[in-house]
């Protein structure tokens, strides 16, 4: 009877582990989460960088752009089932040029992370928009280091 019982306890055990091992995955695209804290982070660069008029022109676009951004993917994210309310810290370079370089590199990323296959065709059009804003806040990032002298 003992070994009838181990052996019940062994195979819920073994059809139970892929369960488990998967209970901590956000949804289908867990993507949308990194690039959201990393849309947060090159926002808060953005917006806490001192510059001239010009580059604060651009840093101002970037940042409606990130906005918009983060817009879109949320609404993916909510039809994913994700929490957004997950917020990593965010690291940030001590000098001040170096936050339009670190803003420029999440916006990379989050473009990778946003770029990857959607199945879902109601989170296509999301996805699209986002990736839109994202490259656009690139290239207005791309312009405020140029208006600061500073090599992309």
């Amino acid at each position: 009877m003992r070994s009838v019982n181990k052996m019940l306890l062994v195979t819920l055990l073994c059809l139970a582990a892929p369960l488990v091992a998967c209970a901590d995955l956000p949804g289908r695209h867990p993507a949308y989460l990194h690039a959201l804290s990393d849309l947060r982070s090159a926002r808060w660069m953005l917006e806490h960088r001192p510059g001239g008029a010009a580059v604060s022109a651009q840093e101002d676009l970037a940042i409606t752009e990130i906005d918009r951004a983060i817009g879109e993917i949320k609404k993916a994210a909510i039809d994913d089932g994700k929490n957004l309310h997950d917020r990593p810290a965010v690291d940030v370079p001590g000098d001040n040029p170096g936050r339009l370089h670190k803003a420029l590199e999440l916006l990379r990323k989050a473009h990778e992370d946003v770029a990857r296959e959607e199945d879902d065709p109601a989170t296509q059009g999301l996805r699209d928009r986002a990736l839109g804003h994202i490259h656009a806040a690139i290239v207005a990032t791309k312009a405020a280091l140029a208006d600061a002298g500073q090599p992309r």
